[in-house]
This record gives C-alpha cells, structure tokens and sequence, in this order.
C-alpha cells in the first residue's frame, strides 16, 4: 500500500506550513525561503530541493497556484482559498497540540 502524503490526510508539515503560510503574499521560490529564514530568525531554513518537493505537492493538492500575471522568467506562487482554508485549520490544531502538552506541564 502506498504511504499517504500529511496532506492527503488533512495536515501539514512544518515544512509545507511554513511555506503556504509564506506564499499568503505572491513570492518566488528564492524569496518564500528567505522571508521564512526571515522571520523565524534563521531558526527554520529550507532548502531548494524540499522547497520545491513541498510546493510540487501544494500544488498538486491545490492549495498553492502559479500566479498568471509575473512578467518576469520566475514561477511565482500564491495560496489559494483551499490553501487559505487548510492553513487556519493547522493553525488551530497546532494551538491543540500546544494547549493540549501545556495542561501537562502546570
């Protein structure tokens, strides 16, 4: 039986979660790992390879898409309101999970 993919049942990696949470505002690759590098003060990096695997399924899954109007030789990325709906459905479960370990720790 082939694995299934975290998306295939409705969740993220922190991989893919960070990059559809980058991707809210149209970015090129280079640039979605940058603003990830960014603004987790260079405590998460993705590389090349995993960045465009994950966006490859993204894509796929169709919560990212290619933005029709770049002008420029660079694929640019978005999220899409499927993507947009996912993203607040892990943002919740991840506060779960948080909430959820902290009950432990009191």
């Amino acid at each position: 039986m082939p694995r299934r993919d975290s998306i295939d049942v409705g969740e993220l990696t922190d991989s893919a979660f960070y990059i559809l949470s980058s991707v809210i505002e149209e970015k090129h690759g280079y640039l979605i790992m940058k603003t990830i590098e960014n603004l987790t003060n260079n405590e998460v990096t993705i590389g090349p390879a995993s960045l465009y695997t994950t966006l490859k399924k993204l894509l796929a899954a169709g919560l990212v898409e290619l933005s029709s109007d770049t002008g420029e030789n660079k694929k640019v990325y978005k999220i899409t309101s499927k993507g947009r709906e996912m993203l607040i459905k892990e943002i919740e479960r991840k506060k779960q999970m948080v909430k959820f370990a902290e009950n432990f720790l009191d």
